[in-house]
């Protein structure tokens, strides 16, 4: 009989986070054991177990073959290039895969973050010729296709010498700009290329050397952008690249010592969890973020949670759901915006009402529970969420109190609140919302006596489509 698999702890190191992650796929695959993913990448079994356990530095080309069998679509080498870049280039002890710590401009909390160099090298082939297309000086002899190619940076810009506050206040300025853009918008589209493309940047100054004076601000800049980048790419259901973004940002927040940002990411990591459907890690996420919680404001507490409210109410568990929502409003009764750090002001009385909202819902719609108060709720977060820069949340909070109402109160009322909601959804290019649409559109389907019902559907079926 196979003995249990050792736990491991993705959070102790990048190698050993990188080693979750293959063991997360490895599971995902079939339910894989070490024993059988090792003869199908030509290596033993006790490599990819020490992989795994972060002892055993992982080769490119065995990332890269991991990547295949897993079907992973290349998140191993991606992951592969933010921990250990090219250093197996240039290490002599390279073949051996044995571990030892990674040699870094910089030594910090034993070098687990700053000082990598997270490039892997990615040549790219141009399919036209630049200097033809000067010549030519015409767009109609060049295919649209080869055409991207033809903008895209032929080599990745310059890296700074040395860290210094300009870095840092970019860093700011491109979270900032992707949190407006993202809740404007939604994920897709050229927000999610400029997520990734910010966030390709910022792992590449990982490698650069920082002075000691500006350690915490920086890995703070990055960790902060992290977790902006995380909420992109998981509203447009990139999931994959989110954990990546997620767990580099709460590697960045603990080395930084900073415990704000730190229970901000696991309340991402918790969010995302849930909504793909593992609410037990993300119960476990929004726990872990919760240590050590007088280090927190009383926003971030009732932040917290309302996610594991959230977890609890996936599990339809009305007693823990209950309680969590009780302790969420207690923490946010306490919130003072003046302690919280600036990009906590979104948790304001809208959010919490939408958060604490989404998890009355599914005990609600799934254990007979009185709908009247997440229906307080969400009326509060969509009239709170006033404005085109809040164009997202209003929309899903609008679609969600519309599918409660359309399944347990008044449907004539439901479709007035869902047309509301299509005004604002049709705006974004975001999956979850969309998801959301398509359940309200379910149930619009149990009344097709309903003419305005019947009208609704249409309508969503018609904005999906477009």
């Amino acid at each position: 009989m196979p003995q249990p698999e050792k736990a491991l702890t993705p959070d102790a190191s990048p190698q050993e986070w990188f080693g979750a992650e293959l063991r997360y796929w490895r599971k995902r695959k079939h339910g894989l054991r070490a024993a059988q993913l090792g003869p199908m990448v030509q290596v033993s079994p006790s490599v990819i177990s020490k992989i795994e356990k972060g002892s055993y530095r992982c080769r490119h080309e065995l990332a890269d073959r991991l990547d295949d069998v897993l079907e992973t679509g290349g998140v191993l080498v991606r992951a592969w290039g933010m921990v250990f870049g090219d250093a197996d280039k240039k290490r002599p002890d390279a073949d051996n895969g044995s571990f030892t710590p990674l040699e870094g401009t910089i030594q910090v909390h034993e070098g687990r973050i700053l000082g990598r160099d997270p490039s892997a090298s990615r040549p790219r082939s141009l399919d036209v010729d630049r200097r033809q297309f000067f010549v030519t000086g015409s767009l109609a002899v060049i295919a649209p296709g080869e055409l991207a190619n033809l903008v895209a940076p032929a080599s990745p810009p310059d890296l700074p010498r040395v860290i210094s506050f300009r870095e840092i206040e970019q860093l700011h300025y491109a979270a900032n700009a992707l949190h407006v853009a993202d809740n404007k918008h939604g994920g897709g589209g050229l927000v999610s290329i400029m997520a990734s493309r910010s966030m390709e940047w910022a792992v590449r100054l990982l490698s650069v050397r920082c002075p000691q004076r500006l350690q915490a601000s920086f890995l703070s800049a990055i960790a902060r952008l992290g977790i902006v980048v995380g909420a992109s790419h998981f509203d447009a259901y990139a999931h994959d690249d989110a954990r990546v973004a997620f767990k580099v940002a709460s590697e960045c927040a603990t080395e930084a010592g900073d415990w704000h940002l730190r229970a901000k990411t696991y309340s991402f990591l918790a969010r995302q969890a849930i909504w793909i459907g593992d609410p037990d890690t993300g119960l476990t996420y929004a726990d872990t973020g919760l240590v050590r919680a007088e280090r927190l404001t009383a926003t971030e507490r009732a932040m917290l949670h309302s996610a594991r409210a959230r977890a609890f109410g996936k599990l339809h568990d009305v007693p823990g759901t209950l309680t969590a929502v009780g302790q969420a409003d207690d923490a946010f009764a306490n919130s003072d915006p003046a302690n919280d750090p600036p990009w906590m002001a979104y948790y304001d009385r809208a959010q919490h009402a939408g958060d604490t909202a989404h998890a009355l819902y599914d005990i609600a719609m799934h254990m007979r529970q009185d709908p009247g108060q997440a229906r307080r709720r969400f009326a509060d977060a969509v009239a709170g969420h006033d404005g085109t820069q809040w164009n997202r949340s209003r929309a899903i909070s609008c679609t969600k109190l519309a599918s409660l109402t359309m399944a347990k109160g008044d449907p004539a009322e439901a479709v007035q609140i869902g047309h509301r909601a299509l005004d604002d959804v049709g705006l974004l290019t975001s999956r979850r919302a969309a998801d959301d649409l398509r359940e309200l559109g379910r149930h619009a389907a149990q009344h097709r006596t309903l003419q305005p019902a019947v009208e609704l559907r249409h309508r969503i079926k018609g904005i999906l489509q477009t």
